[in-house]
């Protein structure tokens, strides 16, 4: 400040003496304030200003800031005085003073108007703002009536502070709070002044849309009200008290087709669902009413899911005759975790039309208060929003604030002001808004549409509303938040408030307001009666178009073909070996490309590393897209993959993957963020719309799914089960005991066997590079669709004996169970049955000590696995003959609880069925590498003991 009064001094003293960017400046706030510089200063520079009354002829809107008891005192204000001697000088210092504070009072209430915003419909929170009161600036009552600059306010000039004080309070501190000027970029923040201090933050609806927006409305709540009453005590977690979602949602995607948007992705938890799906998706009430009465229990034995947990797909006709196809994704209680699975359903869309620049779809979120300030995956969620493996090209979130958890209080649910505090993360504004004010909900829509597309970045809409009755139906929330709801006792809905609104203006009548009621109530009876009606069978939803030739159920028992030609096959991995003339890669990376030329040419066998690139060459080469993420995926963590190259000297990038040739599959490989929830949800969503294509997700460590292993139980094991979707999502889980650790050994097999079953997952764990082609070539090929989980090796990445000629990687095809081919099953003294990395040390130690008649056999599919497919693998195998189970997890582990409870039995009719195991422990491994090798020389010793 003292350098802008030096400037002013020698401005009013000399203009030319400073630059031509400050004499413009200095010029227009004296223009804008009324004065000059031989004016006297007014009396309230002489001393102390005014007192804490209300001035005569102010503004109510202002009143408050000088009310008693408000910040700020005369104190605050004497700093007018301090003489220089001239005149002149002291009245240009006095001006560029207060222009000062006025201009830091806009800045304040831009910056914290939405804190004393009125949002709660309730009204039961006061906050106050200290800094929005013109006193704490040092600015009086009589400063009220008073010229000032105004050019720092959009679409105002030259004007008192009273105008622009009331300016400030109806654009920022009415129904509409708006939370941006976090944001670092100006262009944005002067686009958002703009667009809401020159309509004051409100829209002038027609009469046509007032219109809309109260049937919306009526729709919200006769639905609820019907449905109430039909089904009495049921469960629905009724939208009431938050009706004013429906138009919400019914404005966005008006404005959605006017920006040429083709499709919308919806996802959203409980509450008010049933009301989305009848009054937006317009799923027909008969089929909403029949899953109430549940008439045919037989029909859903151990599959299904609760009528608020279902999705929904439906073409959507906006009033201009645009079209959009809106898909509700199906969602299980944890609440947020559905965020990033609709996300990538929508990155996968826009990839499938090639929608690059990420406009033809979006996604509409649609959150509670409480879970979004509550739930980690949120976080996860937004980070992934600007990052080019994930960008959608900006979703809107919607918070319906209830303002109560269940029954747990914001103070005791969030650290934050906000809800949606979490949100600024993303430098992109936040809107909160009065739900009762449907017409300032309308606004906030526009504006946040336009903000979408615009910048192509997320927006959040906060939308405060409450509960009329409670979590759910069957809740008593009078017993933890007694106020709260003796307010909503008193209060009509805000369709009748809106109502009453138009009445007011003369926007509508009471008769039309009765025939709208009437004809939603009529059309919900006729649905009602027809969902009763003996013969109905209720409209089921098939997969969609691009799922037509796939299939669920059980494993199909015939064989596919994923063979091909050894010499395309050569083709190719030469081709992932050449690089651009000039290029230059890491000097360690020059002889494994070398390597894996002579693979190329069959000169060498095949490394693990080499048959995945194979495979994806292969596939891409046949027109099957692909999508690898996961972090440092591109690398590989064992340093082993090196699909994406680095150039020495300029750090450019080359991926041999992408560079096949030009009419080849479409290929996204990238590094993920350190998520694991969040990333995983975005993957099995983008594979739910990939049908014909590999998507890929790699941990770091095997046992690192266990951060996202929501995703795994509500939607990858179950999915298929509870709302008849399919993916064919594979999992690359690096598995193996080899010292490091107990969190970076297993990948935890034991949870995946234990939610197999109905064939509703693959659990795999190949050891050959061979086997491992196939098997992600049969994932792609055979039209049956189940996810799939590989447990990956780690330290046989680069194992001599973990190789494959080029002609069996061609010719083969891969076989869920690998017998001994050295050793007959008629010698066999005891049979060695086991999968992975424990092969090779078995064999090694059989090697070693020369140990004879104990044949080593791989299950290579742990599931599905049928006992007959096993028992068929044992013919030739004497009766009696010992069977023991070796695996390097301890006992309670791995897959031997599995394989005894389902094999166990009838193998001990036959043979004698044993294990050898670590001890049974409750952690993985130890993080002794001394303790580890003691403890694998004894389970190698424990497979063959008594043999010999």
């Amino acid at each position: 400040m003292d350098y802008i009064d030096d400037l002013y001094v020698q401005y009013v003293r000399d203009p030319s003496s400073v630059s031509e960017t400050w004499r413009q400046y200095f010029e227009q706030f004296l223009v804008g304030a009324g004065a000059s510089v031989s004016a006297s200063p007014p009396k309230s520079v002489q001393g102390d200003s005014g007192t804490n009354g209300t001035p005569s002829g102010a503004r109510s809107v202002v009143a408050p800031a000088f009310a008693s008891g408000q910040a700020g005192s005369a104190a605050d204000t004497t700093d007018r005085t301090g003489s220089t001697g001239d005149q002149n000088v002291d009245q240009a210092l006095w001006l560029a003073r207060i222009q000062d504070r006025v201009d830091q009072l806009v800045r304040e209430y831009r910056v914290r108007g939405h804190l004393i915003a009125t949002l709660d419909p309730l009204g039961l929170f006061e906050h106050t703002c200290p800094e929005l009161s013109p006193r704490s600036h040092g600015l009086s009552e009589q400063d009220l009536a008073r010229p000032f600059d105004s050019s720092i306010l959009e679409n105002v000039s030259g004007s008192t502070l009273d105008v622009i004080l009331n300016k400030l309070q109806s654009t920022y501190c009415r129904s509409i709070g708006a939370q941006f000027m976090h944001i670092d970029n100006r262009n944005i923040r002067d686009w958002l002044q703009r667009r809401m201090e020159t309509t004051e933050n409100r829209l002038d609806l027609s009469h046509e849309v007032q219109r809309r927006i109260y049937t919306r409305l009526a729709d919200a709540t006769i639905f609820e009200e019907f449905v109430r009453r039909k089904f009495v005590g049921a469960k629905t977690f009724s939208l009431e008290g938050a009706e004013s979602l429906i138009p919400l949602i019914d404005l966005a995607l008006e404005k959605a087709g006017q920006h040429q948007v083709k499709e919308v992705v919806m996802a959203m938890a409980h509450r008010g669902r049933l009301n989305v799906m009848a009054n937006i998706l317009k799923k027909r009430a008969m089929n909403i009413f029949w899953s109430f009465d549940d008439p045919t229990p037989e029909l859903s034995r151990g599959g299904g899911d609760v009528r608020y947990h279902l999705g929904y797909s439906s073409d959507w006709k906006t009033a201009s005759g645009d079209h959009l196809h809106i898909s509700l994704c199906f969602n299980p209680s944890h609440l947020e975790y559905v965020n990033t699975v609709a996300l990538g359903r929508t990155r996968c869309k826009q990839d499938n039309c090639g929608d690059t620049d990420r406009q033809d779809v979006m996604t509409i979120l649609i959150h509670g208060d409480a879970a979004f300030a509550g739930e980690g995956v949120v976080q996860e969620t937004l980070n992934l929003s600007e990052l080019k493996g994930y960008r959608t090209g900006g979703t809107l979130h919607v918070v319906i604030n209830n303002q109560v958890g269940f029954t747990t209080e914001p103070d005791e649910g969030r650290s934050t002001t906000y809800a949606t505090d979490v949100a600024k993360m993303l430098q992109i504004p936040i809107f909160h808004v009065n739900g009762e004010d449907p017409e300032a909900v309308a606004q906030v829509v526009s504006l946040a549409m336009d903000f979408r597309k615009k910048f192509h970045r997320d927006v959040v809409i906060d939308l405060y509303a409450y509960r009329r009755w409670g979590h759910n139906e069957g809740d008593e929330p009078r017993f933890t938040q007694p106020q709260m709801y003796a307010e909503i006792d008193r209060r009509p809905g805000v369709r009748q408030q809106y109502l009453n609104r138009l009445l007011k203006l003369g926007k509508i009548t009471e008769e039309e307001a009765d025939e709208i009621s009437r004809d939603r109530t009529e059309k919900l009876e006729s649905e009602f009666a027809a969902s009763k009606h003996e013969s109905f069978v209720p409209d089921t939803q098939t997969l969609a178009a691009n799922w037509m030739e796939y299939f669920g159920g059980p494993e199909p028992t015939d064989e596919v073909d994923t063979t091909m030609p050894v010499e395309r096959l050569s083709e190719l991995l030469d081709k992932l070996t050449r690089l651009p003339e000039g290029f230059s890669p890491h000097k360690k990376l020059k002889r494994p490309m070398s390597q894996r030329r002579e693979m190329a040419s069959g000169e060498r066998p095949l490394d693990w590393a080499a048959a995945e690139a194979a495979a994806f060459a292969s596939l891409l080469d046949a027109g099957h897209p692909i999508r690898l993420t996961g972090q440092d995926c591109e690398r590989g963590t064992f340093s082993h993959r090196h699909a994406v190259l680095h150039d020495m000297r300029d750090g450019n990038e080359y991926c041999p993957l992408k560079n096949l040739h030009d009419g080849q599959a479409r290929l996204e490989l990238f590094n993920s963020p350190l998520s694991e929830a969040g990333v995983l949800g975005f993957e099995y969503g983008y594979s739910l719309d990939c049908p014909s294509g590999l998507c890929l997700w790699e941990a770091q460590f095997g046992d690192f799914w266990n951060a996202a292993q929501v995703i795994v139980d509500q939607f990858i094991a179950s999915a298929e089960d509870k709302w008849n979707r399919l993916s064919g999502l594979v999992m690359l889980l690096p598995h193996g005991f080899e010292g490091q650790g107990p969190e970076h050994c297993s990948a935890r097999v034991e949870r995946f066997l234990a939610m197999a079953a109905e064939d509703n997952i693959q659990i795999c764990q190949p050891t050959t590079p061979a086997q491992y082609f196939h098997l992600l070539r049969r994932q792609v090929i055979r039209k049956w669709r189940k996810p799939l989980i590989v447990l990956t090796p780690k330290s046989l990445l680069r194992h001599a004996e973990v190789t494959s000629p080029l002609d069996v990687v061609a010719e083969g095809g891969f076989r869920k169970i690998l017998p001994d081919r050295k050793v007959p099953l008629e010698d066999a003294k005891r049979l060695l049955l086991c999968t992975g990395k424990v092969y090779y040390d078995l064999l090694q130690e059989r090697t070693d000590k020369n140990i004879e008649g104990v044949p080593i056999m791989r299950l290579e599919q742990l599931y599905p696995l049928s006992p007959g497919e096993i028992f068929a693998a044992f013919e030739g195998l004497a009766e009696g003959t010992e069977i023991r189970w070796v695996q390097e997890e301890p006992e309670n582990m791995g897959a031997w609880p599995y394989l005894k409870l389902k094999i166990g039995d009838e193998l001990n009719t036959r043979f004698r069925f044993t294990k050898a195991t670590r001890a049974e422990s409750a952690s993985p491994s130890t993080g002794s590498m001394a303790a580890h090798k003691l403890e694998q020389i004894d389970l190698i010793q424990a497979a063959f003991e008594g043999v010999n």
